[in-house]
């Protein structure tokens, strides 16, 4: 299996081991557009693999910062009290690139830039950029892929 991220569709598709599409899914990507340095806020490019899935089990909806649960279940009455967080729910894929010098090591890491496959909240719109550079999903589907796909899954992200 692998995974295709096509930043100009907003869609994440999951791929069997014979090519056909076993699951497609709306995102969304990074406000900033497309780059792998640090800080950008950007969506990195390239081969990626899935480094640690993160949140196995977790309620739906439930608050991860620095990818541990914090406790708390994301509601509206939560997200209006801490207006500036960026929400990372349910479950992450962490993602790390294969490519030296374009996704992987220096100045470019993705793993370092803590770059994930992630819930967000119900009401954030998909399928339009908006993210600080990771690939957000309605929960319901981040759910779903997590148990579909394995720590080294290849993530390919193409503009």
């Amino acid at each position: 299996m692998h995974i295709e991220i096509s930043i100009s569709n907003q869609t994440l598709a999951l791929f069997d081991n014979f090519g056909g599409v076993k699951a497609r899914y709306s995102v969304s990507t990074a406000a900033n557009g497309v780059g792998c340095e640090k800080n950008s806020g950007c969506t990195p490019l390239g081969e990626h693999i899935i480094r640690a899935k993160i949140g196995k089990d977790a309620e739906p909806n439930t608050v991860f910062v620095g990818r541990r649960p914090t406790g708390e279940i994301c509601t509206p009455e939560l997200m209006s009290e801490f207006t500036e967080r960026d929400w990372i729910l349910t479950r992450i894929l962490w993602l790390s690139g294969k490519e030296i010098g374009k996704n992987r090591l220096g100045n470019v890491d993705t793993m370092q830039r803590y770059i994930y496959i992630h819930g967000t909240p119900d009401d954030m719109e998909i399928g339009k950029i908006g993210s600080h550079g990771c690939i957000r999903m309605r929960n319901a589907d981040v759910i779903t892929l997590f148990d579909l796909v394995d720590v080294g899954t290849p993530v390919v992200i193409v503009e």
